[in-house]
């Protein structure tokens, strides 16, 4: 017991002296980004703010609007390849320069942002409901908690990650050391989602960044108008931890944007449906750049005969309605062990009917509005498809005092049961998330998420052994000597035959051949090609 007592100490002061680390406040600078053209009074009940808002494709402009309301925004380029191929070069530039800073400079870059982030979460979360129609909730789980959980782990375990892994180098090259290096691939580009827009710009930018990339990110017609501001904090976050100009860049537009931008980075990340994923594989093709693919999914929450009904039931709700349904890794359909079908069913139905969709920002709603009116008529037509085919409609929620011009944005959470795998609510997704099958692939998350931004690069070099170098054994060496099969023969024997008396034999005879003086090649003598 003796033996322990020491190491218990030590343990016991380390763990002190961490916590009191802890305490400690970090000296983190503070930066001042202008919000001047994107505060609002957050009054969405104004009549005022229900306006008609034109078609947003085929134009030269994005134009936006907040879901909830129909109030107009603004509107930002729709750029042209030309524009997009120039911000790509701009970011190569910067790339070059930061691939050369010091995880320090990259750290004090995470951690400026985490105090920005945690300091302005109202901010954050307000730009995100008025230009996706979530609540405030939604976003603060959705956008501020994943976005602070990456960085805090990037903060500790990023550069371990990163640093360099040395391999086995196999009995043929005792003499090696060999190391696996990750390095950035230079400019990388993401094209993402409206569903989360903070996150979703914050995610691939992340890894991009810490791993030593530049980035150029497409954000979606969709939520163009926060994408921009988000930006704001990223570009002044970096400014204040010395880093070049252009390192990180959002681009608006349509398809013609984001397919200039797959043909010029050195890596492409893409957030969207299946078929639009396929396109990109396509383009990506020409260039042969590497492509991590978050696709569609149809996300299914199974109900066990075990569980606590009350408990999972507001599980599943929330994983149903987070974000008025448009989470990329929510649940869209419940199977349910027959022993809890009933209560569960009743669970679902109570919570449902306490539900409430309306504009987030102007009273306390549950639920926000649908981003996309075409969402919404979509949503109907699954709904339809199941009622035709037997479904039946058991619940739903309610919606609250909306303006005529904003009605098609909302749509009340609605139970259905009686439900089979012919209707085509239980078969096509509602929104993505990658992973398996037609879903897509890879990942920019965690630590395969950190090093798929990276070039993967094998280095052997010579250990540090006297009298032991890199050469072609005699018996190979060009011209080849009569024996030289016999010696390679006699090599695999020794490094890798099935019995260590085996593998001296086998020895012996390498040494006898390598002792002995090559014979001259003769002129008349019959080489394999």
């Amino acid at each position: 017991m003796a033996f322990w007592w020491p190491l218990i100490v030590i343990a016991i002061a380390f763990a002190i002296c961490k916590l009191l680390l802890m305490l400690i406040p970090d000296n983190v600078p503070s930066i001042d980004v202008d919000t001047s053209d994107v505060l609002d009074d957050g009054n969405q009940a104004k009549d005022n703010s229900f306006i008609y808002i034109p078609s947003r494709r085929h134009t030269d402009k994005v134009q936006c609007y907040e879901p909830a309301t129909m109030k107009y925004l603004g509107y930002f380029p729709a750029l042209k390849p030309d524009e997009v191929k120039e911000r790509v070069v701009q970011a190569r530039k910067a790339q070059k320069i930061w691939a050369k800073s010091s995880f320090k400079q990259r750290r004090l870059f995470l951690r400026i942002l985490l105090k920005y982030i945690i300091e302005h979460q109202d901010l954050i979360c307000n730009i995100s409901s008025r230009d996706t129609g979530k609540t405030m909730v939604d976003a603060s789980l959705g956008e501020i908690m994943t976005t602070c959980e990456k960085i805090h782990w990037l903060l500790s375990e990023g550069e371990k990650w990163l640093k360099p892994e040395y391999r086995s180098c196999g009995r043929s090259m005792l003499h090696k050391v060999a190391k696996v290096e990750f390095s950035p691939f230079g400019v990388v580009g993401a094209i993402v989602s409206w569903n989360y827009p903070f996150h979703n710009i914050f995610n691939p930018m992340l890894a991009a960044v810490f791993s030593g990339n530049s980035i150029v990110i497409k954000v979606s017609e969709h939520a163009s108008w926060s994408g921009c501001f988000y930006l704001r904090i990223i570009q002044t976050a970096l400014a204040a931890v010395g880093a070049p100009e252009n390192l990180v860049e959002v681009i608006t537009g349509f398809a013609e944007t984001g397919e200039a931008l797959v043909s010029s980075v050195d890596k492409i990340i893409f957030v969207g449906s299946p078929g639009v994923g396929k396109k990109i594989m396509r383009s990506a093709s020409n260039t042969l750049i590497p492509v991590t693919l978050e696709l569609g999914g149809k996300d299914a929450f199974i109900v066990c005969e075990d569980v606590d009904v009350p408990h999972v039931a507001q599980i599943a709700a929330r994983g149903a309605l987070q974000s008025s349904g448009q989470n990329c890794a929510g649940a869209e359909r419940f199977y349910v062990h027959k022993d809890v079908y009933s209560s569960f069913v009743a669970e679902i139905v109570k919570i449902v009917k306490s539900v409430t969709a309306g504009p987030p920002l102007s009273g306390k709603y549950d639920m926000g509005a649908i981003c996309m009116q075409e969402h919404s008529e979509r949503l109907q037509y699954l709904v339809n498809d199941a009622l035709d085919k037997g479904a039946e409609i058991v619940a739903r929620g309610s919606v609250g005092n909306i303006g005529e011009g904003a009605v098609d944005q909302y749509f009340p959470p609605t139970v259905i049961v009686n439900v089979n795998h012919t209707m085509k609510l239980m078969q096509e997704e509602s929104l993505p998330f990658g992973g398996v099958k037609d879903s897509g692939f890879g990942r920019f998350a965690g630590i395969e998420g950190l090093r798929a931004c990276c070039l993967v690069k094998s280095v052997v070099e010579d250990r540090w052994w006297p009298f032991i170098k890199t050469k072609i054994p005699k018996p190979i060496q060009y011209p080849i000597a009569e024996n030289g099969f016999e010696f390679q023969e006699s090599l695999v024997h020794t490094l890798y035959g099935l019995n260590i008396w085996d593998r001296l034999r086998a020895l012996v005879n390498v040494l006898k051949i390598l002792s002995q003086q090559p014979p001259a090649p003769t002129s008349n003598r019959r080489r394999n090609d």
